[in-house]
């Protein structure tokens, strides 16, 4: 019995000596740089369009079409969602972000707060936060592993320099993101937007997701999603696209001074992408 006891011992230990390391944060960003399509894949990818539909509780509708372009280590974005003649508008030009909102009342562009327009920035990233933050100085740490509807996902923080921070749930099998929650300050308060994306294609040889559902936390039955019917890579587009109308004429549209944006986020300029691809291990 004593000698069967050692070899008991002996054989947990040489399990225990032949159990993987677990990954490190760079591994899991080189992995799902690897999933997305690749560094060089990646890198050609010059702006990509996807035009889908906006569905909110409730099955209220509205078509989509959303724009972005590469724009140096940044990128460029505009987001149009129409109903019933009235189009709602949310661009980033580089720089700042703005919008039109009829739904409100408002015909007129006005410029967003730096807070909101540094969120556009994100979006409008090809790359997105987690594999930009190879470059641009944000701090990733592996927070082990997390149950997401029956899937035991890698979980990753990137805390940004500027304060927002976001948390990936990467797939085990294809190490693309299914799970994301995004921390922001926004004119002093924090928001909390959780998602969950899938059904990824490739455009243009990099994978995106073609729906992302989307939520406040804590109100998972108020989501919001976006279905993605079409893409395209490389769109012909030029930055006026991208830039703020002027207003009318006899109207101030000057930026206010608390919307200039603080000195977060400040891209430079360019574009995107063609889908219709096979589908890897999605949700």
């Amino acid at each position: 019995m004593r000698n069967l006891s050692l070899c008991s011992v002996w054989l947990g230990l040489g399990l225990l000596a032949a159990a993987p390391p677990p990954p490190t944060a760079t591994d899991l960003v080189a992995r799902n740089l690897a999933a997305r399509g690749g560094a060089d894949r990646l890198a050609a990818l010059h702006g990509v369009r996807f035009e889908g539909k906006m569905v909110f509780p409730g099955d209220f509708q509205l078509t989509y079409r959303e724009t972005r372009a590469r724009t140096g280590a940044g990128g460029t974005l505009r987001i149009d969602a129409a109903l019933q003649g009235l189009t709602l508008v949310q661009a980033y030009d580089g720089t700042g972000g703005w919008r039109i909102n009829p739904f409100e009342g408002r015909k007129d562009p006005e410029r967003m707060s730096g807070d909101e327009a540094r969120a556009l920035a994100d979006q409008a990233s090809l790359d997105g936060p987690l594999l930009s933050s190879r470059r641009d100085g944000s701090t990733v740490t592996y927070l082990g592993r997390e149950d997401f509807d029956g899937t035991l996902a890698y979980k990753l923080r990137v805390a940004q320099k500027d304060g927002d921070e976001f948390v990936y749930l990467l797939d085990p099998d294809t190490f693309l993101e299914i799970g994301e929650t995004e921390t922001r300050r926004v004119r002093g308060t924090l928001q909390v937007t959780q998602y969950e994306l899938g059904d990824y294609e490739k455009v243009g040889g990099v994978y995106f997701p073609m729906s992302v559902d989307s939520w406040t936390q804590g109100q998972p039955n108020q989501r919001q999603q976006v279905i993605i019917a079409s893409a395209s890579a490389d769109p012909s587009v030029t930055p006026a696209l991208f830039a703020q109308p002027a207003a009318p004429s006899g109207r101030d549209s000057a930026r206010r001074k608390e919307d200039l944006p603080p000195g977060g986020k400040t891209p430079a300029t360019d574009t995107n992408a063609s889908a219709n691809a096979s589908k890897p291990k999605g949700r």
